[in-house]
Order: structure tokens, then C-alpha cells, then sequence
């Protein structure tokens, strides 16, 4: 490696002593390949731009494949058709990774292959470092996620997952945007680490004094929008948890969150059904994707069932009849379950540790889980039919949760508050991710906030199972990851 590094960096020398500048500004491109190439014309003139891949010398003529970010064209030299110092140039002083620009016509190779007969060519960066695994494509994981930019020149199909995550987020936009929904930001710095319930980030802010965390969730801000009297309002940004990494997990990830005033229970659902039908439309212009093994089905509608129903029908507990922690553990044993609720704190996170380890990986296709046992959504309204449960609804795909909702906002002030006391008891016990009492938010609701119903979805998840990855470091393009030790 040390060897062809400087080797590369003579030919840097060797180019700017012939008057080349090795890397020129203010350069324009010219065509992109795939315009280059479609429609094909033998003999017409086309300029194009990009980083070579290969490079393949065979005496008086030489081939190189470019590739830009539309696909790969063949270009060809042949010394008898481009002055000879720049064939010799060329052939001497450039490497695969170089970055050139190249001028000349369209024909057909013998072997039918759509080609560029270079008449010029500019080097517009010269690479002091050569492409991975002589050019084959950079194929260890640790490595392409720390080099992601490796990982986008090696693996076009990586780049086409990004170009869908892309089309997604451009496409939700859109869709809200069309139906009167405002865009807003609100702090990522927040006093109070509020909207979800999860271990923050702590930071310092040196002039003010004062300890800050990177936000968990924008929920509690974009409720007081509501309070100030905008009825539809979203927001897509980045969230902060400070929780494991997995295939599942990674400490800052993006999200969409919405809130809509005026809505009843029945045709908000229904509305998340219809945005999820046209991003996922939109992103991969089918809603059948393959995933692992199988497929995913995002044709609605999806399946609804509650909470409780789910467990049930995953392993016969019914939670209506355990009141305690020491109940729930009891029902797992005597049904011969396996699941550890160590570090669980309070019969909420007893409930969810059930859920998660019986009915939530059993559901595989798109599936609606209503109604959550109050505990567990201390920001959601209780449900009309049972006080005990919570009027949320979560979309859960291939065992995990995409939307999370509340299609009734809690909005009642004296509730929120026994809440909040709820959750800081919980705290006082040890949970290190139960919410905290935050005034400016119960002083918002004293204001009144009408009724209201709010989503979010995670970005990244919904972008991995469209894209099949099952690992979400696929589809963040620089993924939290374990610093090396570099001496």
C-alpha cells in the first residue's frame, strides 16, 4: 500500500510539472453517463465526467470503465485518434480513482458494447489513495460502514438504498404538504429530555451554565404548536437515545413526527394507512418488497388487533386478569415462557417485556396493535371503551414498531400531571428511561390544547425493510460505531 501511495503521489508531481493542474476548479461535467449512453448514437459527440473504476492498457489502445452517480460507461484511446502525448499521459500518470472528464464519440465496440472514443480528457482529482480490494468492491462490513464513501464508489446497490431512503423522505414531505400540514424545528438542546421514554445524552452549555440533552423526541414541543394554535403540524429531524447498538438500534436516528388537531380516531388511522401506501409507492414503485426470505405487503388494509388480543393469541396470557409485576412473571412461568424481566421496573414495563418477547415478533406483516396498557404511554389519551388502556396504536412490521400513535393526545392538564409524578416515582426506583415532570409542558396544556392526534414513524426502520436490510447500519449512511484505536 505504501508503495502505490507514492507511487500515485510521483505521478501528482509528474502531472502539475507538465502544467496539469490535478485538481482544477470550477470544472462542469457535461452529461451524466446515462444520458451519455440513452439514446445511443454511433458518432455522436458527448462530454461526460466521472471516477474511472478500471483502467486496461493493450498496447495502442487502452479501456477504462467511468462511472458517475447515474451508472458505468466504457471509454477507449486509441493512439492513432488522440494526439500522442495525451495517450501517453494517460497511460502513464493515471490511476483507477482518478476523477477525469472526457470529450469524444459514441461507438460500438466488436463485442457490441457502447463506448466512448476519447478525443480529450482532463484530470479533474487526482486519487492518492487506490480503490479497495483492487476494484473488486469493499466487501468487510466494519469496513464499509467506517468508509462509507468507499463502500457508495464499490457497491452501487448500496447507493440505490440511499436513493430510495431519499425518495422516501421527499416523498412524505410532499404527501403532508399537499394536505395543509406545516413543517416546523423545534430544539434539540432541551432542558428537559421529554416525548418518550429512553436514556439521554447529557451535554454542558458553558455560557449559560446550565446542563442540556439532545432531544429523545420533538413531541412535547410540537404539542404546545398545537396549544398555539396551528392544527397541522410535522416535523422530520433527528432524535438522540443513549441505548444499546444493534442490528435494530443506533443512537441518533430520524424521525417523523405529527400532530393534528380536529381528527377523529377512525379516519386518522385511516390516514396513516394512506401515507404509508404512497411513500412506500412512491420510494420503490411497488408495495410487495422482498425481505430476507420472504416479502412484506404494504397493501392496505392491515390487519388491527389489540394489545392484549396479541399476547393472547401469541401465548395465551391474558394480561386483563394480572394486576402485578409478580403476576405477569408468574403467568410466563407457569406457561413455560423463558423471558428475563430483570431491570424492569413497574407493571407497564412488566406488560411490554411480554409483548415484546411473545406477540410482537410473531407479527411479521404490516399489523395495527391498538389500545397499549395505559402504564406504558404516559402522553396518550385513556381509551374510551377501558380506562386501563391507552388510545394508541402502533404499526408493527417483521416483529418491530414503525408508527407509534396516539390517535387521542392526553390533553387534560390534572391527568398529565399524575402522570408525569407516575413516571418520576418510577425514576425515583431506578428506571432510567420513565419521563420527567415537565412544567412548561403541563402549563402549555393549562392553556387548553384541543383534541389532537399525533404519530411518529421511525425513518430509518421503515427505510431498512423497503431496501431489505435488516441491519439498520445499511441504511444510516454513517452509523454510530466504536471508535478504532489508531496509533
Amino acid at each position: 500500500m505504501l508503495d502505490e501511495v507514492q507511487v500515485r503521489k510521483e505521478k501528482l508531481e509528474k502531472l502539475r510539472a507538465l502544467g496539469m493542474d490535478p485538481y482544477p476548479r470550477g470544472i462542469e461535467k457535461g452529461d451524466p453517463v446515462v444520458d451519455v449512453i440513452e439514446p445511443f448514437t454511433e458518432g455522436r459527440s458527448v462530454t461526460t465526467a466521472g471516477r474511472l473504476m478500471t483502467i486496461r492498457v493493450h498496447g495502442a489502445m487502452m479501456f477504462a470503465d467511468l462511472m458517475d452517480e447515474t451508472g458505468k460507461v466504457q471509454i477507449a484511446f486509441k493512439e492513432d485518434e488522440i494526439d500522442a502525448e495525451s495517450f501517453i499521459r494517460f497511460r502513464d500518470l493515471v490511476d483507477p480513482g482518478d476523477v477525469v472528464k472526457v470529450e469524444g464519440t459514441l461507438f460500438l465496440t466488436k463485442r457490441g458494447e457502447k463506448s466512448v472514443q476519447v478525443k480529450q480528457w482532463h484530470m479533474l482529482a487526482k486519487a492518492l489513495l487506490p480503490l479497495p480490494e483492487k476494484w473488486h468492491g469493499l466487501k468487510d462490513v466494519e469496513a464499509r460502514y467506517r468508509q462509507r464513501e468507499l463502500d457508495l464508489i464499490s457497491n452501487p446497490e448500496v447507493r440505490q438504498r440511499f436513493v430510495v431512503r431519499s425518495k422516501l423522505v421527499s416523498s412524505l414531505r410532499h404527501f403532508l404538504d399537499e394536505r395543509g400540514f406545516l413543517e416546523v424545528e423545534t430544539p434539540i438542546l432541551q432542558a428537559i429530555p421529554g416525548g418518550a421514554n429512553a436514556r439521554p445524552f447529557n451535554t454542558h452549555h458553558n455560557t449559560l451554565g446550565i446542563d442540556l440533552y439532545l432531544r429523545i423526541a420533538p413531541e412535547l414541543y410540537l404539542k404546545r404548536l398545537i396549544v398555539g394554535g396551528f392544527e397541522k403540524v410535522y416535523e422530520i429531524g433527528r432524535s438522540f437515545r443513549n441505548e444499546g447498538i444493534d442490528y435494530a438500534h443506533n443512537p441518533e436516528f430520524t424521525t417523523i413526527e405529527l400532530y393534528w388537531a380536529y381528527v377523529d380516531k377512525d379516519k386518522f388511522v385511516d390516514f396513516l394507512e394512506e401515507v404509508m401506501v404512497f411513500i412506500v409507492q412512491s420510494a420503490t414503485d411497488t408495495l410487495t418488497v422482498p425481505y430476507e426470505d420472504g416479502e412484506i405487503s404494504f397493501t392496505a388494509p392491515w390487519p388491527r388487533r389489540t394489545f392484549r388480543e396479541s399476547i393472547i393469541e401469541a401465548c395465551g396470557i391474558d394480561i386483563d386478569t394480572l394486576e402485578t409485576p409478580a403476576e405477569v412473571k408468574k403467568a410466563s412461568q407457569d406457561k413455560g415462557l423463558e423471558i428475563s424481566f430483570d431491570g424492569c421496573i413497574g407493571l407497564g414495563e412488566h406488560y411490554d417485556e411480554l409483548f415484546k418477547k411473545t406477540a410482537r415478533p410473531a407479527l411479521k406483516q404490516p399489523t395495527w396493535i391498538f389500545d397499549y396498557p395505559l402504564e406504558l404511554k404516559p402522553l396518550a389519551n385513556k381509551s374510551a371503551v377501558d380506562p386501563t388502556k391507552s388510545a394508541s396504536v402502533q404499526l408493527v412490521v417483521q416483529g418491530a414498531e414503525i408508527i407509534n400513535a396516539y390517535y387521542y393526545e392526553l390533553n387534560d392538564p390534572m391527568d398529565q400531571r399524575e402522570r408525569f409524578a407516575g413516571q418520576q416515582a418510577l425514576r425515583e426506583k431506578g428506571s432510567e428511561e420513565a419521563q420527567w415532570m415537565d412544567e412548561d409542558f403541563i402549563r402549555a396544556l393549562e392553556h387548553g390544547m384541543p383534541p389532537t392526534s399525533g404519530m411518529a414513524i421511525g425513518i430509518d426502520r421503515l427505510a431498512a425493510f423497503i431496501t431489505n436490510s435488516p441491519n439498520l447500519k445499511e441504511i444510516i449512511l454513517f452509523p454510530t460505531l466504536r471508535p478504532t484505536h489508531q496509533e
